[in-house]
């Protein structure tokens, strides 16, 4: 399963990319996460310390293993074709939360004319994770799926919007699955996330009935979450509302599956 999470800064998307990818983890299935951010802090959320976060190198930032995978000796040229599966057996990093994770680093748009080394191997790496690896991938991407790429897209299965009550954030969050459905993905619904009264529940309920937007799971606002997030103390996950909505929702992905 292929699990692609966007959306707007600041509404909790990576606290929920790394705790589905956790949830899956318990349930059994090997998962491999990717940090797709240009602000990267999916480790934390998946139990590395600030000070092995820091340690991580994007692929994009790995000088030496885009010279071994694109470079010639030609000054100027580079290799287009080349294999990343080994990437995933030296780059991805174990953690306490059982799932693999690999940082990618900034991730040109396609079509926005880059064509460094640098993107060649993250873009074939994707690429990679998602079409013909069989583990769960879960992606933390930013706030759109263009960076995604051609022929990469159409084989996420489920794109999770995260959204909380803000009109800028549901706004962003049409956007994404607006271009979600035009790129083939099957499977898109919203996320709404610290939901903390009924009337943010009515409010995000009202704006996916006007933009035909399906509302797949819906997170409480949970005061753990918050203290943990100032502290940088690990989640007492058993005693957690929100990795409770979590998990439910994990359990509804598998029956898709």
């Amino acid at each position: 399963m292929k699990i692609a999470v966007c959306g707007k800064g600041g509404v909790g998307k990576t606290f929920f990319a790394g705790s589905l990818a956790g949830e899956f983890v318990l349930a059994g299935h090997p998962v491999i996460a990717i940090d797709a951010d240009s602000s990267p802090n999916l480790a934390l959320t998946l139990g590395l310390s600030a000070e092995q976060a820091k340690a991580i190198v994007p692929v994009a930032e790995n000088e030496e293993l885009v010279r071994l995978k694109t470079g010639t000796n030609y000054s100027g040229v580079f290799r287009l074709s080349f294999t990343v599966d080994d990437i995933i057996s030296r780059y991805a990093v174990p953690t306490p939360s059982g799932a693999s994770l690999l940082v990618m680093g900034t991730v040109k748009a396609m079509g926005s004319g880059c064509a460094c080394p640098a993107h060649s191997v993250v873009r074939a790496l994707m690429r990679h994770l998602v079409v013909e690896r069989d583990e769960v991938v879960i992606l933390d991407m930013e706030a759109g799926i263009e960076h995604l790429g051609r022929g990469t897209a159409e084989h996420v299965e489920i794109l999770l919007v995260v959204t909380d009550a803000n009109l800028k954030s549901l706004e962003t969050a049409a956007n994404i699955c607006r271009l979600a459905q035009e790129s083939g993905i099957r499977t898109i619904g919203l996320v709404s996330n610290r939901i903390a009264d009924d009337r943010q529940e009515a409010a995000v309920r009202l704006f996916a009935e006007q933009h035909n937007l399906n509302v797949i799971a819906q997170l409480p606002f949970d005061p753990l979450v918050a203290d943990a997030g100032m502290t940088g103390e690990p989640l007492d996950r058993s005693a957690s509302s929100a990795i409770k909505a979590i998990g439910e929702l994990a359990k509804k992905l598998r029956g898709l599956a």
